[in-house]
């Protein structure tokens, strides 16, 4: 039952003011109370107008022949004009107790009980002195009655009866003054405190009924609205059972539910009708045991989840029960309520399911995860054991997600999971963390060799094939491992250990099982503290660019520089730049430093000669960035360098990430007139829709493939000469990279490369060195 009573809240104290209605007091709907005060006038009018019309009658009696009978008369108009109008201001207030009463109702009905008092002041003030003593005690006893009368017939308008008593009541005190009759003055002004008093308490104790009677009719109200909304209820129903726990007065509703008719269910067992086919092999679900113990042990229960059996249909009953008692207070049995929550119990269940298990692998989630870690932690601590954490890292997947889209990527990820849960046993747990990140708790790792065997296991299957709507896919795994206790006394460390053996994994390249070590904390604090350093270098001045000569294939001459960025931190020192550089590009501190290169590589490039370009890389993370173009108008305006001598270097990983958004950022950077060199070509997907789509102004063959041809390699032979051909037919330019020997740079000649890159003709140098150069017309072969 959720609904409230809409009623309003009557009062639980009376005060004096608030009776009198001089105050409204803030607990309670006093509004109300004016309701239930005033509409009770209507029901005594008739009997009021008659005792002033009696008392009226008497008092002509007594001064007729004394008082000349027109102003006799003149008083009589007074008096009943005086009761017409209070007459209908109670015939107004006759429905009050069902509606609010405002203020100026009660101060109409007041106005009239004055008017009606002041009507009989007249005899008291006129009339009493032109007659004899015993007529002015007369006048005396009729007015008394009448302020008698009032306090009794007008309980619920106390202050009308307090205006009525004072006004006649003052004039009598007036009155007997005036003749100097002390006497009466004591027993009139006794007279008037008893009045006034009973009056108050008469309408203390009217309100009170009146108050008890609204309460009673409130709470039948309420129960009535229960009682129609129980009985209108789908689900509810009352149940009655005997001494022997047999069904008795069955409602009809409890049958429909049983599926059965009333007759059909009378004097059966309870118990009986609800286990079905439980009854006869005794195989009673627990719940439906803890009814039968509590019905046995005569103890009443509410809200009791109870699995029952239906016409062959398991349902969940919650069922509310007390033990009832005959006159002699003997136990006769038990009766109660109960409702079907089979639907909310599957609801319930189905959100319990959600909240441990990943809803697109069906694996365990990482709420679960971590809760199987935590109970294999404590089974390996009372059994002396071990357990294990494996956690999984899909290499590849985001090529795949961003290429073909997430729905491949989502179905991919669906067999990942199925291939794992292939590989799991009962003693191991798989589940998904998040993204293409999985794990595996191993619950007795006693076995040195079962963690590795399962890695091991992990890496060659999911490196198998994968067919997706018609595309063939192939991706990888790294694995990371940690063992409990000796990696780890808690979930939290043991996760964290497997996660840093993980990342070493995926440094070395992936698709490798790496367990944890405990120098592996000092490369992530070195990391941390590196990270936390490159943070900083930008402010700090720490970075600086060298520049490696390009040259002419022919006659040696420079035609470029590669701008090459190079860190010397206050705190580590000169840091390699193949360890933070894919910091930087983790962090996307990359974005900020790569538009501090565009900018220092166009302003040094600015004092070279007219002929000579700079090359700056670019990664992926700068490329997609979309503040990156005008970065580069930025840097060429600044510098004052020509488009055309400022080449962006990219890979062919840009592509893979997002080659739409890719492709529209390098085509506006061509449209600006500057050149696009495809680096490192042939390591990598080695796409050609990638040159056909755009045209490159050069194509870098790795050093590899040089080495390879300088020691006739056939197949590095055949992949250069591939490469020139194609870029000579395309009107493209070829670099070599890494030439060292003479060896090489004849091979490198004989293929067709217009240029070379490498230490024979120079190492990456300073700015200073590098302008230097200038002053030879041929560049001066290094030693090698």
């Amino acid at each position: 039952m959720s609904k409230k009573s809409s009623a309003p809240v009557l009062p639980k104290a009376l005060p004096v003011n608030a009776v009198l209605g001089l105050s409204d007091p803030a607990e309670g709907d006093w509004t109300r109370m004016r309701g239930l005060q005033y509409s009770s006038l209507a029901r005594v009018t008739t009997l009021r107008v008659g005792a002033h019309a009696l008392a009226s009658l008497g008092v002509c009696w007594i001064y007729f022949g004394t008082v000349h009978w027109a102003f006799l008369l003149a008083w009589l108009g007074t008096l009943g004009a005086t009761l017409y109008y209070g007459a209908r201001i109670d015939a107004d207030l006759v429905d009050a107790d069902r509606r609010r009463i405002g203020r100026d109702e009660v101060q109409r009905q007041t106005v009239g009980a004055i008017a009606n008092a002041l009507a009989w002041v007249i005899p008291m003030a006129f009339f009493a002195p032109y007659g004899s003593d015993l007529a002015k005690m007369e006048l005396w006893a009729i007015c008394a009655m009448l302020m008698t009368a009032c306090a009794v017939m007008l309980p619920a308008v106390p202050l009308a009866n307090l205006m009525f008593t004072g006004i006649v009541g003052l004039a009598s005190l007036a009155s007997f003054a005036y003749t100097l009759t002390f006497e009466m003055m004591i027993v009139s002004l006794l007279f008037i405190a008893v009045v006034v008093k009973g009056a108050i308490e008469n309408a203390r104790s009217f309100l009170t009924a009146r108050v008890a009677e609204a309460g009673m009719a409130e709470r039948n109200e309420v129960v009535s609205l229960l009682l129609k909304e129980f009985e209108e209820g789908e689900a509810d129903w009352l149940w009655q059972i005997d001494t022997s726990r047999r069904v008795r007065s069955a409602s009809p509703r409890f049958a429909f539910a049983l599926g059965l008719g009333p007759d059909e269910i009378d004097g059966k067992s309870f118990i009986q009708l609800v286990a079905g086919p439980a009854w006869e092999t005794g195989m009673f679900p627990p719940s439906l045991h803890d009814l039968a113990e509590r019905l046995k042990r005569r103890e009443s229960f509410s809200n009791l989840l109870v699995r029952v059996t239906i016409g062959g249909n398991q349902r969940w009953w919650e069922l509310s029960g007390t033990p009832k008692l005959d006159d002699n207070g003997n136990f006769d049995g038990f009766r109660g309520v109960g409702s079907d929550v089979t639907h909310e119990r599957e609801s319930s269940e189905k959100i319990a399911h959600m909240a441990r298990y990943d809803t697109l692998s069906g694996l365990p989630n990482r709420m679960m995860i971590t809760e199987a870690l935590g109970e294999a932690m404590r089974y390996a601590d009372q059994w002396r054991t071990r357990c294990a954490f494996l956690m999984i890292d899909l290499d590849r997947f985001k090529a795949v997600n961003d290429t073909l889209g997430h729905l491949v990527g989502d179905q991919l990820l669906a067999k990942v999971s199925e291939r794992l849960r292939s590989i799991c046993s009962d003693n191991e747990l798989c589940g998904r963390l998040g993204g293409d990140e999985f794990a595996i708790v191993v619950k007795d790792a006693s076995d040195p060799t079962r963690v590795g065997r399962i890695a091991n296991a992990i890496i060659e299957v999911l490196s198998r094939p994968y067919e997706i709507d018609h595309h063939t896919l192939y991706i990888g795994a790294s694995v990371g491992s940690a063992t409990g206790p000796r990696d780890g006394t808690t979930v939290e460390t043991l996760m964290r250990n497997a996660d840093l053996a993980l990342y070493r994994s995926k440094e070395e390249g992936g698709g490798q099982h790496f367990k944890y070590e405990p120098e592996l904390h000092a490369l992530a604090e070195e990391r941390r503290k590196l990270e936390f350093s490159l943070r900083r270098a930008l402010e700090r001045n720490e970075f600086l660019l060298n520049y490696q000569p390009v040259v002419d294939a022919k006659d040696e001459n420079i035609v470029s520089f590669e701008a090459l960025l190079r860190w010397n931190s206050d705190e580590h020192g000169f840091v390699s730049p193949a360890k933070f550089i894919p910091l930087a590009e983790d962090t996307r501190l990359i974005v900020p430093i790569g538009e501090w290169v565009l900018r220092e590589a166009c302003r040094e490039a600015a004092r070279w000669p007219a002929h000579v370009k700079v090359a700056v890389n670019v990664s992926g993370e700068q490329l997609l960035d979309t503040q990156f173009i005008p970065s580069v108008v930025n840097a060429l305006s600044i510098s004052g360098l020509p488009a055309q001598r400022l080449e962006l270097e990219v890979t062919e990983s840009i592509f893979v990430r997002d080659a739409v958004t890719a492709r529209a950022a390098l085509e506006q950077i061509m449209a600006l007139g500057c050149g696009i060199a495809l680096d490192d070509f042939g390591t990598g997907y080695s796409s050609l829709a990638y040159i056909r789509n755009l045209r490159f102004s050069t194509i870098k063959v790795d050093r590899s493939f040089v080495q390879g041809a300088a020691t006739g390699s056939p197949e590095s032979l055949a992949i250069i000469r591939a490469v020139v051909a194609m870029a000579e037919s395309l009107d493209m330019s070829t670099t070599a990279e890494g030439v060292e020997t003479d060896a090489e740079l004849n091979v490198i000649r004989q293929l067709g490369c217009r240029k070379i890159q490498g230490y024979y003709y120079g190492r990456p140098m300073p700015a200073l060195e590098a302008r230097g150069l200038f002053a030879t017309p041929t560049l001066q072969r290094a030693t090698a």
